[in-house]
């Protein structure tokens, strides 16, 4: 958050994705990770006047 004058607002949202999925998943994984933004309502509705930055995590399940 930072300050727009006096009031607060958002210029940046960090999401981190931790997933436990099985090892011949996880190209899928990464795959889908470089394009779900595209298809997210709340990301499309707030591209270009927020920043998205995503993380992916994966742990073998």
């Amino acid at each position: 958050m930072e300050k727009d004058g006096k009031v607060l607002v958002i210029r940046r949202i960090f999401v981190t994705y931790h997933l436990k999925l099985a090892p011949e998943h996880r190209e899928t994984a990464e795959r889908v990770h470089g394009f779900h933004a595209d298809y997210c309502p709340v990301a499309r509705t707030i591209r270009g006047c927020v920043e998205i930055h995503t993380e992916l995590v994966m742990e073998d399940a």
